[in-house]
């Protein structure tokens, strides 16, 4: 981090990731400014208790925090739209500044640690041992469905409302930043990893034993002689360089980003998850250097706000779940949006895309016409493949497409098509995960050649119902961080014990009772008509559902809606302020649309008309002022109404 010592640089913003950014900076000798709209923002005590000598301004930003001034770069927080701080940016381009934010300082972070030496050990000499014969290789346990995993990291506290709008002027204010807990370091003496990891390093190191052992010669007389083995060379001087994975996309970035850290963890490694998820990546990567616990792996939700105008970002492989209206006021429009998701990627990293998303297809710079993966009617007839794990249907010949320049793979809801990509199979009614393998992995085509076919294979991978994570929007996220925790060269074994265990994110379709055969989802952070088109289809692929809608409209358009409601639902009930407004835009579906005056109400007129089988879905499309503290307190009522209707019955293993 030499870049920064002594550089006079100007923080914008004293929100978490402004302090973040201020604290980085500061430990790495850099001269501090931190300007702020607001004349005593809530952090600012904190900011001055930790570094002192950081200078603080406070009031409209203007050219004149460029101006004349000694500073060199601007780093500022992702709550800042680009027009707010428009006059400090321009002013710093205009004489050739850099203009960055907290992914910037990350992504040069661990650029600069890849770059750090780390001096060798030296190697120590070689003693001829007198030989013996070898002992026998420890045979390796399987790794049943009951070994023992340890416990799911506990749920964070309830954030902040996700979609508010950012705030034109200033960083919002969240709340404080939960400790960074240290992450555990790769496998070493005394240190508990899981069983499959443990087991295959001792073998690891029972092969090393055995290979550096003395090799026996017969000597003229008989006598066994042992010949010495040179030292090996010591291994050259490497720096820190992990596998970084990273989620963006309008909806389900939470989820997919922390099931991904479970399976990279399930699967042996040592991660830490980060970003748009919490805590701030710069925290998290200074207390990981502290405590000298740099993880293997490190899985980040990253938003659009942290992604915008983001240089030199290169993550192992990326994925973009999906692409809907979102901070248009923020990006301006949507190509502004997507070209910001699109940063993602970087140069080099692999490609994970929704193949189901149009508008994430045409991310592929340069590629041809996308296919779409459809199962055939009736999907497969092969009832042979019982079991978890590498069933193979029988081959199918599916058309390539001109290998593309940039390495990427598909996910999706129908059959995969190309070797890696994943999907779903439809099999006697049941869904399966699965992906696709090249038949015959011996075949080298040529780069640039012309199309050509090639057999696959379906590699059945889990049943979609074994997830304790419910609908099909959640079964193309467990597809998504599979892809993403594979590429960090994660076993596939663990990750789908991680996949069955994982219970998804709070207030995230979650499902929290059952009652009258009746079957209650929590989905209270849908608080925009993308997270709530998703959820209505998720669910509505395995039944019908009664969803309730409603509360502070932020101005959004609710016509997306129409479409999914006629399709899924049985009946809409109506909340809070923007009632009226949903109610015109859904008046055209012929689905009944109900009012009620608060959760109580709206739970009981649900469940009058929800049939057995059915699903009752809290996805409201809106923020929760209007009736409520914030999201965490609507579903807490919700819960509450749920838990008072007679015969219900918790989900299992959920905890109130």
């Amino acid at each position: 981090m030499k870049h920064l010592q002594d550089q006079p640089v100007l923080v914008l913003g004293l929100g978490l990731s402004g302090l973040a950014m201020a604290r980085w900076c500061a430990r790495h000798g850099a001269q501090v400014t931190v300007a702020d709209t607001r004349e005593a923002p809530a952090l600012l005590e904190t900011l001055q208790a930790e570094w002192p000598q950081v200078a603080f301004v406070g009031g409209p930003f203007s050219a004149r925090l460029i101006e004349g001034s000694a500073i060199r770069a601007v780093y500022r927080s992702p709550g800042l739209a680009p027009a707010a701080i428009a006059v400090v940016t321009d002013a710093a381009r205009a004489i050739g500044l850099p203009v960055g934010g907290e992914l910037d300082l990350f992504a040069q972070a661990l650029r600069d640690l890849g770059e750090a030496a780390v001096p060798a050990e030296p190697a120590e000499p070689v003693v001829p041992p007198v030989a013996a014969a070898p002992a026998p290789a420890p045979e390796i346990e399987s790794v049943a469905e009951d070994s023992t995993v340890p416990e799911a990291a506990a749920e964070p506290e309830p954030e902040p409302e996700p979609d508010a709008e950012p705030d034109a002027g200033h960083a919002a204010e969240p709340v404080a930043p939960a400790p960074v807990e240290p992450v555990p370091a790769p496998a070493a003496a005394g240190v508990m990893v899981h069983t499959a990891a443990r087991d295959a390093a001792a073998f690891v190191a029972r092969i090393a034993e055995l290979s550096a052992a003395p090799v026996a010669v017969a000597a003229p007389d008989d006598e066994p002689v042992s010949l010495p083995i040179a030292a090996p060379e010591p291994a050259p001087a490497q720096g820190y360089r992990p596998a970084v994975l990273a989620i963006t996309g309008t909806n389900g970035k939470t989820t997919v980003t922390a099931l991904t850290g479970q399976l990279v963890e399930r699967a042996g490694k040592s991660v830490a998850v980060a970003g748009n998820i919490g805590p701030t990546l710069l925290d998290t990567l200074a207390a990981h250097m502290d405590a000298g616990t740099l993880p293997q792996v490190w899985v980040l939700e990253l938003s659009s706000f942290q992604l915008d105008g983001v240089q030199n970002f290169e993550p192992t492989a990326a994925a973009v779940l999906n692409l809907t209206q979102d901070h248009l006021d923020w990006h301006g429009d949507m190509a502004s949006y997507a070209s910001a998701k699109a940063r993602i990627f970087g140069a080099r990293g692999l490609m994970v895309l929704n193949r189901d998303d149009d508008a994430v297809m045409q991310m592929l710079s340069g590629a041809g016409p996308t296919q779409a993966a459809k199962a055939p009617p009736g999907g497969s007839d092969d009832a042979t493949a019982q079991s978890v794990g590498a069933r193979r249907a029988a081959p199918v010949r599916v058309k390539l497409q001109r290998p593309q320049q940039r390495a990427h793979l598909t996910f999706g809801a129908g059959l995969p098509l190309r070797p890696g990509d994943f999907g779903i199979e439809r099999v006697n009614g049941m869904a399966w995960l699965v992906r696709a393998l090249e038949a015959d992995e011996t075949i080298k085509r040529k780069r640039g050649g012309p199309a050509e076919e090639v057999d696959i294979h379906l590699q059945r991978l889990l049943p979609a119902d074994a997830l304790r994570i419910r609908g099909q929007h959640n079964a193309l996220n467990a597809l998504a961080a599979l892809a993403l925790a594979a590429a960090a060269d994660c076993a596939l074994g663990p990750m789908l014990y991680g996949l069955r265990e994982y219970r998804g994110e709070p207030h995230r379709v979650e499902s929290i009772a059952i009652a009258g055969d009746v079957e209650y989802f929590d989905d209270s952070k849908g608080t925009n008509v993308g997270a709530t088109v998703a959820a209505l289809g998720g669910l509505g692929a395995e039944r019908r559902v009664v969803v309730i809608l409603g509360g502070e409209g932020k101005g959004q358009d609710f016509t997306p809606l129409a479409a999914p409601v006629q399709q899924f639902a049985r009946a809409v009930v109506l909340i809070g302020r923007d009632a009226p407004i949903i109610e015109a835009a859904l008046a055209a579906t012929g689905v009944p649309l109900l009012h009620a005056g608060s959760m109580d109400e709206a739970v009981q007129s649900a469940a009058q008309r929800a049939s057995p089988g059915d699903a009752v879905l809290l996805s409201p499309a809106c923020a929760s002022f209007d009736m409520f503290k914030d999201y965490a307190h609507r579903a807490a009522l919700f819960y509450e109404a749920v838990q008072a209707l007679p015969d219900t019955l918790e989900v299992e293993g959920r905890e109130p």
